[in-house]
């Protein structure tokens, strides 16, 4: 694979250049395969890091919240941001990607993230829309997308999972306040836990980022 890589950036940058940024990073000389070039992901990246479009308390939503004022039409058909279950029975009634968040593709792009910050470097940073945030680096956002999704699981400062909703039993009852369930989605604006309860095959991916990402030393 490196051989070839090298042959088409040496014979053939009419095809790569387009999709391959060469750095310096750590006296290294480092390549990235994107199909967003550093400036074009910039800008993605401050759409993303936007609460009022991507960015949830409790990790990535899968549609933009912008589109809860602003939905999207054609024809006769629209699509709006659906946080939690879907306004429509279509499909079984989950609003599927229209909004909540996901383990899945929260920690995929957690996963693209680190690995884009090993590469660029702590001087890549993204504006942030809000005012009075600071830029953020590429990992800083990887890790702060991970803790959202810990933080579904783990109790406010009012001793509340936000996993849990507005189950009484699960929030308050001795004998049920520490049994957690793995659901399948989650609420985009409050964490609450949605559709299926025993989702551990990707839920369960929470395992990896506290260890990953608060692990000892970390």
């Amino acid at each position: 694979f490196r051989s070839n890589l090298h042959w088409f950036l040496e014979n053939r940058p009419d095809i790569v250049s387009r999709c391959v940024t060469t750095l310096e990073s750590e006296g290294k000389t480092v390549h990235v395969l994107a199909i967003v070039n550093p400036e074009q992901m910039r800008h993605l990246l401050e759409r993303v890091w936007d609460p009022e479009e991507f960015r949830s308390a409790y990790g990535l939503r899968g549609l933009s919240k912008y589109h809860e004022q602003h939905p999207f039409r054609f024809g006769g058909a629209q699509v709006g941001y659906e946080p939690a279950e879907s306004r429509e029975m279509l499909k079984g009634g989950n609003s599927n990607w229209r909004g909540p968040v996901w383990f899945p593709t929260t920690f995929m792009m957690v996963e693209a993230l680190r690995k884009l910050g090993k590469a660029y470097g702590p001087r890549f940073a993204v504006e942030s829309p809000v005012a009075g945030e600071p830029p953020v680096t590429l990992n800083q956002m990887a890790r702060g997308f991970a803790d959202r999704l810990i933080r579904i699981f783990t109790r406010d400062q009012t001793g509340r999972r936000p996993r849990h909703g507005w189950y009484g039993k699960f929030q308050d009852d001795p004998h049920w306040r520490d049994l957690l369930l793995f659901y399948e989605y989650f609420h985009g604006d409050t964490g609450m836990g949605l559709g299926a309860s025993h989702q551990t095959g990707w839920t369960g991916l929470v395992a990896s980022l506290i260890d990953e990402w608060r692990g000892a030393g970390r």
